[in-house]
Parts: structure tokens; sequence; C-alpha cells
């Protein structure tokens, strides 16, 4: 949440786009001598609150000793978090002749070749193994051709037809296994990765995928037996980099305690009292059912909440210093110093909660600190549509934004795509607003029902701007253009 009394100051440093290595912070220093670096911190009758990426957070002013303001704090490019972003690296099959024949007559010229396929299936149902076997490898070269285009329904739907000419091939069901986790499919992948050990027993692909997703249904000891065994018969720094990460987790958590409800598994530190936790699960509930009918979806995978003291959270997730949450895949906030869930940690976890949703229904797969993200939806739809189902609106930031706008220094949306982890903090702040004021607009316009189709069609593989077209008929341009309109209508006085 950017702050009213800060606003007009905050934009309109950001229209000379200069991102730096360092940001303005405050630093809150708690009476047991902890500190908390912010980006900005105020009184307000008996509590303190604090600016962090994920909205503004609040502690009991009775535990804060004193605040110290105007600090600097690295950002989050300079802590090194961006090297779990791991590609998971898609299993290979051995090169042959005949892979490399079937190879040339199934994808040619930038294309898939869907007579040549055909003949093959009809070789198929009247000749023996091999030409199953070829049948099957023009299915597998077509899958992974539409991967390759970012197309994850029909790669998935030709990893699966290349299955029924070769059930018991090793390498087509890790394939499939290996989609379905990109897909978050975590559980199904589970069943053709077992397949595959069956017929492959010493294969090192099988545990190294198995560990993902093992490590997606939140099964942290089973990840860490899976990704020993994988460096056992093949090392690879890839999985080194993930083992270290979860060991790191499983003994953060060794300690912890556990409940669970009809969506969530939660862990929480002994710091925290039990009947916190009991109350985090009862709002994470009744967000889960408000999101779920707000977009229409329903999570298949359980999903993860852990609760850390404030110190065990910064050592375990790396994340920057002011950062107040994070979601990868697990949803990991810090409770100390509180005793029940007030609005303002009720306002985190449903934002967080939002972008479990988000990655669920674009089949993103971002498997803890341990593994990869793969994000489908871009970081301007996640945190805008974060910030709309936690109950932020536009009012206090759109003069602001529309100055912004009308000189033509606003950021376009393509530049707020990918990762904000290396923007400086007012960049950072504007970008909050931006897409906000963009996804409000959508909202407003036409409903939730349009931001679900969005959704679903860049789950399918959809570029965004694309989805936006098909969608709303607009492209980035036109929806800046319509959502700084938006503003001065509802808002300008």
């Amino acid at each position: 949440m950017i702050l009213a009394s800060r606003i007009r100051t905050v934009l309109l440093s950001v229209v000379l786009l200069s991102v730096s290595s360092r940001a303005a912070a405050d630093t809150i220093v708690l009476k047991n001598g902890r500190r908390i670096i912010a980006l900005s911190a105020v009184e307000e009758g008996d509590k303190v609150k604090y600016l962090t990426s994920a909205g503004e957070l609040s502690l009991p002013k009775s535990i804060v000793d004193h605040i110290e303001k105007g600090g600097s704090v690295p950002m989050a490019g300079s802590t090194g978090a961006d090297a779990a972003n791991l590609d998971i690296t898609p299993p290979v099959m051995q090169s042959s002749g005949a892979i490399a024949e079937v190879e040339h007559g199934a994808v040619h010229d930038g294309a898939i070749d869907r007579e040549y396929i055909s003949k093959l299936e009809g070789a198929a149902r009247s000749g023996g193994r091999p030409a199953n076997q070829s049948a099957a490898l023009g299915h597998h070269l077509a899958a992974n051709f539409e991967l390759s285009r970012g197309d994850m329904e029909h790669a998935l739907s030709d990893a699966r037809t290349a299955l029924n000419y070769a059930p018991e091939e090793p390498a087509l069901l890790l394939n499939v296994g290996y989609l379905l986790l990109r897909r978050s499919e975590f559980k199904e992948s589970l069943e053709y990765l077992e397949r595959a050990r069956r017929f492959a027993p010493d294969n090192p692909d099988v545990p190294k995928l198995e560990g993902w997703a093992y490590y997606g249904l939140n099964k942290i000891a089973q990840a860490v037996a899976e990704w020993k065994r994988a460096q056992a018969l093949r090392p690879d720094k890839e999985v080194q980099l993930a083992l270290d990460r979860a060991l790191a987790d499983k003994q953060e958590e060794e300690s912890y305690k556990e409940n669970e409800s009809s969506h969530f598994k939660l862990r929480y530190s002994g710091a925290a009292a039990p009947a916190l936790a009991r109350e985090v699960l009862r709002t994470l509930e009744r967000h889960f059912s408000a999101i779920e009918s707000q977009l229409n979806f329903t999570p298949a995978e359980p999903i993860g909440v852990i609760l850390y003291t404030q110190d065990a959270f910064s050592d375990i997730t790396k994340a920057p210093s002011w950062a107040g949450a994070l979601n990868d895949g697990r949803i990991r906030v810090p409770v100390q110093g509180l005793a029940g869930v007030d609005s303002e940690l009720s306002r985190v976890l449903k934002h967080e909660l939002t972008h479990s949703f988000i990655a669920q229904k674009t089949r993103s797969a971002c498997m803890g600190l341990a593994a990869s993200c793969t994000i489908h939806a871009p970081a301007w739809i996640q945190e805008g549509l974060a910030q709309w189902m936690e109950g932020q609106r536009s009012r206090e930031d759109a003069a602001v934004l529309l100055q912004i706008y009308n000189d033509n220094k606003a950021i376009p949306l393509s530049r707020l795509e990918g990762s904000w982890l290396n923007m400086s903090g007012d960049t950072a702040r504007y970008a909050y607003a931006w897409a906000l004021a963009n996804i409000e607009y959508i909202v407003q316009a036409d409903g939730m029902g349009d931001i679900e189709r969005i959704l679903d069609r860049i789950g399918a593989g959809m570029a965004t701007e694309a989805a936006l077209r098909d969608v709303l008929h607009s492209g980035y341009d036109d929806l800046m253009q319509s959502a700084a309109e938006y503003l001065r209508k509802t808002y300008a006085r």
C-alpha cells in the first residue's frame, strides 16, 4: 500500500525512472533488541505502521523501543535472491538415427507436420513395435516444439498421445510428469513419475522431478530424500541448489508445529501461539471462499503456509529486509509480536493468497525457494489483482498517476511484466499503484469475468497482450489510456 501522505513526492520522483541499488528506509527497533527495516514507518495511536513490498503492516507500539528514520537498505537485486529462479530442465531422450529421421519429418520449417505424424499413426495401427515407437516419437517431438512456443495445453496433449503408442517408455513418462510440474499439477505428476521409476529405477531425472513435485506439495522431507537420491545417481548443480535450500527449510521447520484446514497446510514456529495459527487458518479459509467466488476457480492443490519469527523469515527467504511477506509457492509470513490476526495481517494474507490463486489458475509453477519459478501471469497483473482483492483502490494515488501519464512519463505495462526485484523502493511504489489502476479499470468496466478470461488465456499459453486483445479488444497502450480516463472520471476533482 502506498501512503497517501507521501504519494506525490514518491511518484514524482519516479518520472526520472532512476533505478537505484539502494532505497530509503526506516528501522524499527524492538524492545527485545531486534530490528525491522521498512520502506517507511509511522506511529499511529497504539500501533507502529510500516510499509513493505507486500503492503502496510503494523506492530503493537508496546513492543517498539524507537524508530530510526532515513537509513538505506539494499534492494533485492543485490541479495542473490534471483539465483533461486532456476529453470527446471526437461528430461532428454537419447538421440539416434531413427530419432533424427522422425524429427526431420515431424517438425520442420518452423511448424509441426501433422500430415506426417498422421502417417506415422497409420503405420502404427498395422505395424509392430518400431512403428509404434515412431508414432510416439512424432508426438513427443511435437510436444517439445509446442513447449518451446509456450503452448502448454497442446504440448501436454501431444505428450500424453505419445504414451498411447509407447506406455512403458520412461522418457515419455518423464516428459508428461515434467509438463504437469510446469502446470503445478503435482499429484498427477507424481503418478507418471512413479510409473517411470518402475521402468527406469536408476534414471536420475525421476528423483530430480519427484523432488520438485514433493516440494510443491509442501512435503519437504520427501523432497530432500528424492534430491539426495538424484545427487547420488548423477551430481547436478540445479538439484544441489534445490537440495541446499530445502535442507534449510527442513532444518528450520523441524521444531515447527503443524495445523491444517480444508485448503491449507500450515506450519508455525513454536514462538507463535497455537491460537494465532488457528486464527490464521480461519482467516485464510474465509479469504479463500471470497477469492474463489470472484475468480470462479478452485485451486486443486493444497496451499502451504509458514508463520515465522522475523529473524527466521529473513534467514530462510533471503528476501529484501523490507519485505513483509513472500509467496514462492508457499505463503511465508513473519508474525512476531502478534497475538491474533489484526486487519493488517488479514489484508496481507489475502494479498498473498491471491498470488496462489493466480499461480494455479494460470498453470504457473513456483515450487519454493529451492526450485524454479515459471510464472505466466505478469507482475503487473499479479500485484494489481492482489491489491484489488485485499481492498485497495486508486483514490489516493489517482491525481499523481494522472499527472505522470499526462506528462508522457508513465512506465509502459510491457516494462512491468517481469520481476520487480531490482526496482528501487520509489519505482516499486509507482509500479504497485499503476498496476492497481489498470486492474481496477478492467474490473469496474466489465466485471471480474474479464479478469477470469484473461487469466485463463494466459494459462493456456497466450501472451499477456494477446490475451488482452482477445478479451478486451485492447492492447497495452489502449488499456493504459482507458485506465487513465477511468481515474480522471472517477477520482479527479
